[in-house]
């Protein structure tokens, strides 16, 4: 009997088990990112799936400029007519959108609104605060190496209550009630680089959390740095005006 018919035969390590799993869960953009399955493979599949939103295959400098332009319609209040019935079937099949928007989770922004895009085209992550958690970062990776998204965005706003939660935690040492306190902590780094700048505090604050947040995504992953290495991926960072919706890239 060959060894691996053997039933008494010792199972794999705990942690080979663990491995396969994370890869099994993984589509086959992650895989190749990863270089668990071989290039032919993958080539195979693209050749035989084409995206449910072709118009959304873009490089990422073609998707920061789409941004850009929904946004100025948005601003100006020229958002296109959408056709959300006609969407909704093309997109039963699945989804490849061309940007990934990690957004504070105020009601007052609605990233999807701010770009003019229509269902399918933004892939969307919220908290409090836009930072990056790590349930945060696993949605991210997803939105790029298996659904292919160009683009990240990191976009915070202004007079945001989770940074104005985190001047206080840090300037007066307010506690917080219930969990509040990981938002404010997640932010406190943020609050302290600037608490000794000239001008607005939370301004200051909300910009350097962006900066943070993508510089953090930049380093944080192989997945994501392979893809930003190759040219496939861009990662940006900008404020939500809220009195105009205007967008200003800062990072």
């Amino acid at each position: 009997m060959c060894e691996s018919c053997d039933s008494n035969s010792a199972p794999p390590p705990t942690n080979d088990r663990r491995r396969f799993l994370r890869l099994a869960g993984l589509g086959a953009g992650a895989l190749l990112l990863a270089g668990a399955l071989p290039n032919r493979i993958i080539q195979a599949a693209e050749k035989t799936s084409a995206p449910p939103k072709p118009q959304n295959a873009i490089n990422p400098d073609e998707a920061l400029q789409r941004l850009i332009q929904g946004n100025e319609r948005y601003v100006s209040g020229n958002s296109k007519t959408h056709d959300f019935k006609d969407e909704r079937e093309a997109l039963v099949s699945g989804q490849n959108p061309f940007v990934a928007v990690l957004s504070c989770s105020d009601s007052r922004i609605a990233p999807e609104y701010a770009f003019d895009t229509a269902r399918g085209d933004l892939f969307a992550i919220r908290v409090a605060g836009n930072f990056v958690t790590d349930e945060g970062l696993a949605s991210i990776e997803y939105g790029v190496a298996v659904l292919g998204a160009p683009l990240i965005l990191v976009l915070g706003h202004e007079s945001c209550g989770a940074i104005e939660a985190g001047i206080k935690a840090v300037k007066d040492h307010t506690v917080f009630p219930g969990h509040i306190p990981k938002l404010t902590d997640a932010l406190k780094s943020s609050v302290e680089t600037v608490l000794k700048q000239p001008g607005d505090l939370v301004e200051n604050a909300t910009v350097q959390n962006v900066k943070n947040s993508v510089e953090r995504l930049k380093k944080a992953t192989p997945l994501l740095t392979d893809a930003l290495s190759k040219g496939k991926l861009k990662i940006v960072g900008g404020i939500y005006r809220l009195a105009t919706g205007k967008v200003e890239l800062i990072a």
